[in-house]
């Protein structure tokens, strides 16, 4: 069984389950609306609306 820790999705305020063993910077997609979150902060968890990725054209 895997561990997982309670946070707060940053877009609905429902408590969600992440795995525990997730590191700083990761991206996770919320099971309560099915958005991709960052992890800001382990130690209590935190948890952003994850950026849109863009292209950097080789710069």
């Amino acid at each position: 069984m895997v561990e997982t820790i309670m946070g707060e999705d940053p877009l609905t305020g429902e408590e969600i389950e992440i795995p525990a063993n997730v590191e700083v910077g990761e991206i996770v997609d919320s099971p309560a609306t099915g958005a991709e979150l960052e992890i800001v902060a382990t130690d209590p968890l935190t948890l952003e609306e994850a950026p849109e990725l863009e292209e950097d054209w080789g710069e």
